[in-house]
């Protein structure tokens, strides 16, 4: 089932740890319609305007799949509304900025990104039908290794 022009429901569930623990991770109809429009509102217009492939690490979680990682059952992964992804060749702030700047999302995080190396961490981002709020993070991990978001500003 394609979500966008460039973008798979196999693209956006796909999960080598529900692979390997043989954990079920198919989205739900209304799952579905919410990475349809993740893809519409939010994906297909960054490979649009980048013109480079869009590489989603995590998308959808079923909430097994959730427990499994680690990860909170109540996590917009958990909807639908939620992707990881980066460009390659492409910092992550540059991305996450062009995000901030031209699109409407509901949550958007900079992942462990380092200045002295673009490349590293990843953007997550959601997008919540009519409940949108253009919230911008960057999630760093503090002295005691814990993770922390602050505030940011797009450029």
């Amino acid at each position: 089932m394609q979500l966008s022009l460039n973008f798979s429901l196999e693209e956006l569930s796909k999960s080598q740890t529900a692979t390997r623990k043989g954990i079920d991770n198919t989205p739900s109809v209304d799952h579905q319609a919410n990475l349809q429009s993740l893809c519409t509102c939010i994906l297909q217009p960054i490979r649009d305007h980048f013109s480079q492939v869009v590489t989603v690490s995590s998308g959808y979680r079923s909430q097994e799949l959730c427990l499994a990682i680690g990860s909170k059952i109540t996590s917009q992964h958990a909807k639908g509304q939620a992707a990881d992804f980066e460009i390659f060749g492409v910092s992550n702030k540059e991305l996450a900025d062009y995000i901030n700047e031209h699109l409407d999302y509901d949550q958007l995080i900079l992942e462990y990104w380092k200045e002295s190396d673009p490349n590293s961490g990843w953007v997550h981002c959601s997008y919540s039908e009519g409940n949108n709020r253009k919230q911008y993070l960057k999630a760093y991990k503090d002295e005691n290794n814990k993770t922390r978001y602050q505030p940011m500003e797009g450029q």
